[in-house]
């Protein structure tokens, strides 16, 4: 017997104390009907509550809205009195009994990364929106058994114990342990000697590619941290129409895209970031995290200035991986990294909000945007990534024979293995000064805690880039219009344009311009004829109401941007390009 067979042996025993039992006699009702069985209990009373986040994902979603059905019982179905604490959380009163079990059923409608889904087709649930847990017992071993229709197989992570009855070491672990169930088929592959697998539910794709392409992303990834921390790897993908997204888990993913566009070139593309990125992430963020999320608290925000690096990082490296690993070239690289910039350089909201402000309040923005929030904040992910670029050329200007890989193994070897401790916000920071032979506070202070606009044209002029303004001819007026349903809606207004200044809010009306209707399409064509500095009569409708707003024209802006390789870069600029792509090995 294996070490690894004996700690499963012995922690499957351990876990009898907590069985789930997850069924789905009627997948067509999207119930799911969950059984937690509490053996050896002590105390006169029990309570059980269910998650309000899970991990990765920071907003409080709120996952007890679809439990129902609530009921207590001990094993010989004798029922037991209970209380509702709060919204999420019931006491039991286990009247001497020390084996008790609690029943509830969850509807499952949400196709989503970290969410439930169940129909005739498959079914899908992330732990932490299904499973009740015991605050006391969270470190303890549990097990789970699955009862599928005959002709379902099970994807998870979690080690089985039998055909369908898994173990997990401890709660935290259940949650970070995602279960895809359905008759489609399983990919398994083997890279650096593991184990991996994919399982695709909502349509197919080339099996051969895509097993190719995730090895040449494995093997890129492990080369930066020596090796693979995991002995397997679950990929779960979901296919279906306008799905995008993606959640990290230790030693699996679930991923989310577009059945239609992932068999486009750009497409397929995107898809193999999203593959780099949620890989990543089993190092950044699962294994080197914030001390913050070094213990989770399921009930309440989990706050940290840091997940402009957590996921900052992780967006730059899923830029860079792809390109390391062969599977795109350096033009794809550079149109993506324009994407970014574009993005970037468009946000007012770069403006306002700091980048560790937008980490720290990512559960009250980021996942809750509205029309206004391009004004008001900015996100972790996109600033981050640059932020992280930037850093990156930085460490290769002070020590050319070092980079942004050096703070990630640095990471590995003092936060990572063995330990997995979390670390605070001013050790990450130290640590890139520590690479960067210099005091980095500076950079800090006006780029992640400051307004500062980042320091991007000198950048990429160290590398022999050029970033080319690209747009409009036409005077700029900070509106964003769509015709809906016939009529032109304001969708946006920029802060500080000339539309603001007009007082045009988003949700007005514009009928007409200057006198003379006007849609959406013919507003930027009548513009071709206008002068900067110009004043406009808009007629809008606004609560309703008809009124006049005078709109005066500002000089032409930018709408994207585009980085070009100089044909004036000096032979130094060329040799920093290829150092920081990495193109020198390749060649």
């Amino acid at each position: 017997m294996t070490l690894a067979q004996a700690t499963v042996d012995s922690l499957a025993i351990a876990a009898q104390g907590l069985t789930y039992r997850v069924a789905m006699p009627n997948p067509c009702n999207h119930l799911f009907e969950v059984t937690l069985q509490i053996s050896d209990w002590q105390a006169d009373r029990v309570t059980v509550q269910l998650p309000a986040w899970t991990p990765g994902s920071y907003l409080l979603r709120e996952y007890v809205r679809h439990l129902q059905g609530f009921q207590a019982q001990t094993t010989t179905g004798q029922p037991l009195p209970w209380r509702k604490l709060r919204k999420n959380a019931w006491q039991i009163e286990t009247q001497g009994h020390r084996d008790l079990q609690v029943s509830y059923q969850v509807l499952a409608t949400e196709l989503t990364v970290r969410t439930n889904h169940l129909d005739r087709s498959h079914g899908f649930f992330t732990p932490a929106a299904l499973c009740l847990y015991i605050e006391d017992w969270r470190d303890r071993p549990c097990q789970v058994e699955i009862i599928a229709p005959e002709d379902w197989t099970i994807a998870t992570a979690l080690p089985a114990i039998a055909s369908n009855r898994f173990l997990a070491a401890d709660y935290d672990t259940l949650v970070d342990s995602p279960f895809e169930l359905g008759p489609e088929q399983t990919q398994s592959f083997t890279v650096l000697g593991k184990k991996h697998y994919w399982r695709i539910w909502g349509g197919s794709l080339n099996s051969d590619r895509l097993v190719a392409d995730t090895a040449r992303l494995i093997e890129t990834e492990a080369q930066i941290f020596g090796g693979l921390p995991y002995d397997h790897y679950w990929f779960i993908l979901h296919l279906s129409s306008g799905g995008y997204g993606g959640l990290e888990h230790r030693d699996s993913t679930v991923l989310a895209f577009d059945r239609h566009t992932i068999t486009e070139p750009e497409g397929y593309r995107r898809f193999l970031q999203l593959v780099a990125h949620e890989f990543f992430h089993l190092w950044n963020v699962k294994r080197i995290r914030p001390k913050a999320l070094e213990q989770f608290d399921y009930e309440a925000e989990n706050y940290t200035p840091s997940l402009w690096f957590s996921e900052g990082a992780t967006s730059y490296y899923d830029l860079l991986l792809p390109l390391r690993a062969g599977l795109y070239g350096v033009n794809t690289f550079l149109e993506a990294l324009s994407k970014d910039l574009s993005r970037y350089l468009t946000t007012p909201g770069r403006t306002v909000q700091p980048l560790s402000e937008s980490s720290f309040d990512a559960w009250v923005k980021l996942y809750r945007r509205d029309a206004y929030s391009d004004n008001q904040q900015m996100s972790y992910y996109l600033k981050g990534q640059l932020v992280c670029w930037l850093l990156d050329l930085e460490i290769r200007h002070h020590q050319p024979d070092r980079s942004f890989d050096d703070v990630l193994r640095l990471l590995w070897q003092r936060y990572g293995q063995p330990q997995e401790v979390g670390f605070e916000e001013a050790e990450l920071r130290q640590i890139f000064s520590e690479v960067a032979g210099v005091d980095l506070t500076n950079f800090f202070d006006r780029y992640v805690d400051g307004l500062e606009e980042l320091p991007i044209a000198e950048a990429i002029e160290s590398v022999g880039l050029k970033l080319q303004p690209q747009g409009s001819d036409h005077p700029s007026h900070g509106l964003r219009l769509a015709d809906e349903q016939g009529r032109c809606q304001v969708k946006f207004v920029a802060s500080n344009s000339p539309g603001e200044q007009a007082g045009l809010m988003i949700g007005d009306e514009l009928v007409a311009l200057n006198g003379l209707r006007v849609t959406a399409e013919s507003f930027t064509r009548r513009l071709g004829s206008c002068q900067v500095g110009q004043t406009l009569e808009l007629t809008i409708f606004h609560d309703d109401q008809l009124q006049s707003r005078w709109l005066t024209l500002a000089e032409p802006q930018p709408q994207s941007y585009t980085l070009r390789l100089s044909s004036e870069a000096t032979p130094e600029q060329r040799d920093r390009f290829q150092r920081w792509l990495g193109l020198e090995s390749q060649s």
